[in-house]
């Protein structure tokens, strides 16, 4: 067992707890939904980048590599100077959802190099210009252009010309659960020798402000020594952090500057962008001289020659100066390679195979991308719509608004985001696929994002899982009883451990959510689904979440498959659950039947009158309902009419004898229900015996799809399966509506 290994095998048994401090801290809390009190839902607009460094957040923090406690009651992260920027950098910056050219869309380079399940090791890259960043030229350039055009980037402005810029690498290294150490080493990559202010900055999440009577964290200079700084929190105790050498130390409070955003007096002098204004403004008044308050910065001032690297070294602590009188020592400092070589060790225990060293290297980053993306999160509805007590209460429009049906929605956990900049908020369906990787490293946390989704206080009362932040009410596909599953192979395979109190656990609650899909996304009872918005925003001919210009309803082809696969995955999972409880063979005989009707209603057959498969065409296609019962396909060739693939599951002969009441229930029903059998498939293996094949496309219609999905010049491209047939360059199509032409 590897000592990452150890750890977590540790933290699984809840001995210690080496991930209660991890990256943890958004780059983008600012733009979100969470942050946004305005009548009209217009978070981007509510609170801008230009804000950020000025308003305390309600909801969760950000910075630059920064790091935090599993309810993000403290924080540590970077901020950086050059001497040319209008604004000391503290965040990542990028342009909005409305501002891009394509969307959202972060304006910075930054690296995830490395990262360890236990967050032990982790290792973070930015490449900071030495010139001042151009933000105003990135928003107004990317404005100018159109859709058709290709992003402005920040390369693209010169600012990295002759290599003048920094690298900031930042490690952190764990001595033990609550003793972090932190090491920032800043190169000059340019020709000249450059100042870099550096200021390593520890804070309080703002948790104070919005309580009549709020007990306030603080941070303060120790009595000890001019370059520790003491954190006392009510929760989390007492920290400190012990800066190498003897920096200034910066103190104001993660409080709104309300005089700057507002025009109207300040609660407390000191204020969020209190160290911002003392440096760049001369506002000697800006910060606390008294050296108490609630975010403070280590000041380094560093003179960086072509080619050099200064290195800072700092350590965020639970012992005090008394148990930790030389808190930077060798033996701090060796912590590092330590850590950094016991990563290696875990990741070769991963991968052990001979594979070629930069493919090592690739999955190792990946590895890291997914472990820096973990996120805290927090968003309680009820509070958010109605208000919190010290603050004003929030528009009246808002209780009839975004969410608003989200009552019990209670977020306050460490979950997976899809991107810490441009996706800072747990999607659904992405956080499925998430947990793949994720379960590889570290199953623990990849089952426990599962049960959180499905828990009640996230999952609604009627079932839904709820989709994203923008709008909790969209559907995704899903996708979660194939994750769960998964996730149970790959566990048992790599650990060694089947975990079936789990996968019932998940099992009971997706059942909910199976309900949840049958009463309400089949319209017409049919066992043909619509569905919605299913993930797919961008290759329909109508706004699959909004209701249609027509009337009437989509049929979908992949709703309906989704469907499909989700009876097969849960026909998976019961049969696995049957081995120790015969009494699930009955549930899996459920779904079998469930996919068979399924199957036998996207074909048109059966109770449903409308075929989703194209017989002309070979390949399935969304039909429109209209409210006079007229209906027709809407022959966009996309990745839709390709899901009806993903349904498919084989019964191998040996496990099938294993539970004779499933065996005896399947085969009764196919010799008693000859018109529902075509989608069950007999192959017989040499030396293997029978198998049964469940599939919503039968081998011919396979054939047909496969035709035109291993084409050039409909779907396959060099980089594998595009999402819309590139027979749409030269044929777009196009549905017109009482003179509105609607176009793919």
């Amino acid at each position: 067992m590897t000592q990452e290994e150890s750890r977590l095998a540790t933290d699984r048994a809840r001995t210690t707890y080496w991930k209660r401090w991890g990256s943890y801290v958004s780059e983008r809390q600012w733009g979100t939904v969470r942050e946004d009190y305005s009548a009209t839902g217009s978070a981007w607009d509510y609170l801008p980048h230009d804000h950020a460094r000025s308003r305390a957040y309600r909801w969760g923090e950000d910075g630059i590599a920064g790091i935090s406690d599993n309810h993000q009651r403290l924080c540590l992260a970077i901020a950086l100077w050059n001497g040319e920027d209008p604004i000391i950098k503290e965040r990542m910056f990028g342009l909005t959802g409305n501002e891009g050219n394509h969307g959202e869309d972060v304006k910075e380079y930054f690296f995830y190099l490395d990262n360890t399940p236990t967050h032990a090791y982790m290792k973070y890259l930015y490449k900071y210009p030495q010139q001042a960043f151009p933000y105003a030229q990135l928003v107004e350039e990317n404005r100018r252009r159109g859709r058709q055009s290709p992003e402005f980037e920040l390369l693209d402005t010169g600012v990295f010309a002759d290599d003048r810029y920094f690298d900031v690498l930042v490690e952190y290294a764990k001595v033990a659960p609550e003793d972090i150490g932190m090491r920032i080493s800043v190169t000059n990559r340019g020709p000249e020798t450059k100042t870099l202010h550096l200021l390593p900055t520890l804070w309080f999440r703002n948790t104070w402000s919005w309580e009549l009577q709020p007990e306030k964290p603080r941070l303060a200079v120790s009595p000890v020594a001019a370059n520790i700084i003491e954190a006392t929190h009510h929760q989390l105790g007492d920290r400190w952090l012990y800066c190498e050498d003897l920096p200034d130390l910066l103190f104001t409070e993660n409080e709104t500057n309300n005089e700057r955003l507002f025009g109207v007096k300040n609660v407390s002098p000191y204020v969020k962008d209190g160290i911002n204004n003392y440096l760049l403004h001369g506002g000697k008044n800006a910060i606390n001289h008294a050296q108490i308050g609630t975010k403070a910065a280590a000041h380094y001032v560093l003179s960086v020659n072509p080619g050099e690297t200064k290195v800072v070294h700092l350590r965020l602590s639970d012992k005090s100066p008394v148990d930790c009188r030389v808190p930077l020592d060798d033996n701090f400092i060796s912590i590092f390679s330590t850590r950094a070589a016991e990563a290696d060790e875990f990741y070769h225990r991963i991968c052990p195979y001979e594979i070629p060293e930069d493919m090592r290297r690739v999955q190792r980053q990946a590895f890291a991308g997914m472990l820096w993306c973990k996120q805290f999160y927090h968003y309680v509805i009820h509070d958010w719509l109605n208000g919190d007590p010290a603050g004003p209460p929030p528009p009246p429009q808002r209780k009839d608004g975004r969410n608003h049906e989200w009552f019990q929605l209670f977020n306050d956990d460490i979950l997976s985001m899809p991107d810490k900049w441009e996706y800072p908020w747990f999607a659904a369906w992405d956080m499925a696929f998430h947990l793949i990787p994720l379960a590889m490293i570290d199953p623990d946390y990849a089952k426990s994002q599962l049960d959180t989704l499905t828990r009640e206080w996230y999952m609604h009362p009627n079932g839904q899982i709820p989709a994203y932040e923008w709008k909790f009410s969209d559907v995704n596909p899903p996708v979660h009883a194939w994750a769960a599953f998964r996730i149970y192979e790959i566990e048992q395979k790599m650990y060694g451990r089947a975990d079936q109190e789990f996968l019932e656990r998940v099992f009971q609650k997706l059942l909910l959510n199976f309900t949840w899909w049958v009463n309400r996304k089949d319209v017409e009872g049919k066992n043909v689904f619509q569905g919605g918005f299913l993930g797919l925003d961008n290759i329909g001919v109508f706004d699959r979440s909004s209701q249609l210009p027509t009337g009437g309803h989509i049929n979908q082809a992949d709703g309906t498959s989704w469907m499909g696969m989700y009876s097969l995955n849960m026909l998976t999972i019961a049969l696995e659950l049957a081995k120790d409880s015969p009494t699930y063979e009955d549930i899996a005989s459920k779904f079998f039947e469930h996919f068979l009707y399924i199957a036998d209603a996207i074909d048109g057959i059966g109770e449903a009158d409308i075929s989703l498969w194209d017989e002309a065409d070979g390949f399935y296609y969304d039909v429109l309902r209209l409210p006079d019962g007229d209906h027709f396909p809407l022959k966009v060739r996309s990745i839709v009419g390709l899901s009806p693939l993903f349904a498919v599951f084989a019964l191998e002969p040996g496990s099938l004898d294993k539970f004779a009441g499933f065996k005896r229930r399947m085969e009764w029903f196919i010799h008693n229900r000859p018109d529902l059998s075509q989608n069950v498939a007999c192959m017989q293996t040499p030396g293997q015996g029978e198998r049964r094949l469940l599939a919503i496309a039968t081998k011919d219609k396979l054939r047909r799809i496969l035709q035109i999905m291993l084409d050039e010049d409909e779907f396959l491209s060099p980089h594998g399966i595009r999402a819309i047939s590139k027979y749409h360059a030269r044929h777009p199509y196009i549905f017109n509506f009482h003179g509105q032409d609607y176009r793919v």
